[in-house]
Formats: C-alpha cells, sequence, structure tokens
C-alpha cells in the first residue's frame, strides 16, 4: 500500500509548496496531479505559473476529474504522486452534474463520492507516496445560494474519507504545517465521516 499525507488549509496557506519541498526530500521521480482548468486568463496565467514553477524532469498529468482512471491509464510510475488539489476536483466533478440554477444534490454528492472512492482505491493500491493538498472550507460562513453549500458538504466529506487513509494529515496556516495525525491516534481510522 502507498503511504498518503494529506494537506489542509485555507487560500494561500502554502499548501503547494509545501507539497513540492515535501515531494523533493524522498524523491527526485515525482508524478504531479494537477486539477485545475485554465477556463479564463487569469487562471490561464495561474496554470502556466504553477507548471514554470515545479521542476522540469517532474511528469505531469492535467486531469480534472476521473483522476483514478487516468492515473492508470497513464502508466506513468513515480515514487512521489502530488494530487494538486482536491479541492479543485471536487469542483470539477460537481460542476459536470450541475449548473448554479440547478443542483442536484444527491446526484453532486453521488459523484464525487464515486470519485473518491476511485482515488482511494488506487491510493491504497499503488506502491507510490502520495501527496493531496486539499482546501479546508468548512471553517468561515455557511454559503448563501445551494450549489455552495453542496460543494462544501462534498469537499468537507472527500477531505474526511482521504484522512482516514492517510498516514500523516497536516493544516497549513500561514506556511508552517501543523501535524495533525497524533491527535488521531487510538481513534477508527476508517469510520464513516460524519456530515
Amino acid at each position: 500500500m502507498g503511504k498518503l499525507t494529506l494537506l489542509l488549509g485555507g487560500a494561500r496557506s502554502g499548501k503547494s509548496n509545501f507539497a513540492q519541498a515535501l515531494a523533493k526530500t524522498l524523491s527526485d521521480a515525482v508524478i504531479y496531479i494537477a486539477t485545475a482548468q485554465p477556463l479564463d486568463e487569469e487562471m490561464a496565467e495561474r496554470v502556466a505559473k504553477h507548471r514554470n514553477e515545479r521542476p522540469a524532469h517532474w511528469k505531469t498529468l492535467e486531469l480534472s476529474h476521473a483522476v483514478a482512471q487516468s492515473y492508470r491509464e497513464s502508466g506513468l510510475q513515480g515514487a512521489v504522486v502530488i494530487l494538486d488539489c482536491l479541492t479543485l476536483l471536487v469542483s470539477n466533478v460537481i460542476l459536470a452534474e450541475c449548473t448554479p440554477e440547478e443542483v442536484d444534490a444527491g446526484r453532486a454528492l453521488a459523484a464525487v463520492e464515486r470519485e473518491i472512492a476511485a482515488l482511494y482505491e488506487v491510493i491504497e493500491a499503488d506502491s507510490a507516496q502520495w501527496i493531496v493538498v486539499s482546501n479546508e472550507v468548512g471553517m468561515g460562513l455557511v454559503p448563501p445560494y445551494p450549489l455552495g453549500r453542496v460543494y462544501r458538504d462534498a469537499l468537507g466529506i472527500a477531505n474526511q474519507r482521504l484522512a482516514s487513509l492517510a498516514e500523516e494529515v497536516f493544516l497549513m496556516i500561514a506556511g508552517i504545517p501543523l501535524p495533525l495525525h497524533p491527535y488521531r491516534r487510538g481513534l477508527p481510522s476508517h469510520s464513516a465521516p460524519s456530515e
């Protein structure tokens, strides 16, 4: 079974920088799974900037959804896999199922559950060290619109699922990684997450 490190935090908390620094300490054979879609000029610039900041010898997969299947089909092998980020992956999956005007919470949550279950299986079966980056979106206000609430709930559940598999969990605050894993010891590691 591969080992999973889950990095949680807010926007600009240093998650991606820490993920890349951690990967560099583990191996030169890194696969970087990028989930951002350059749907507008600003995002295109961000994607290009992040691409340029990564070591040139790292292999990159740009996947908006179906990460597990695409990873398997790629045939790529590495000692470390960075998934950056779960936040956008969940958003991409939900937006494939819903629009802001027509929100089917059950369908959206089921689609995210399938995506995360497949990812979970790949990580368990893989020999690589996985580093998954995700935002913690449950600490702010409740979103005032249905699609935002579905997204917040889906990402929270996805984070819990992956945390139950992770050997290490860090909460990033102002670029400082705070280890959370020791506080999980003695708790059931694969219990069903609560909403």
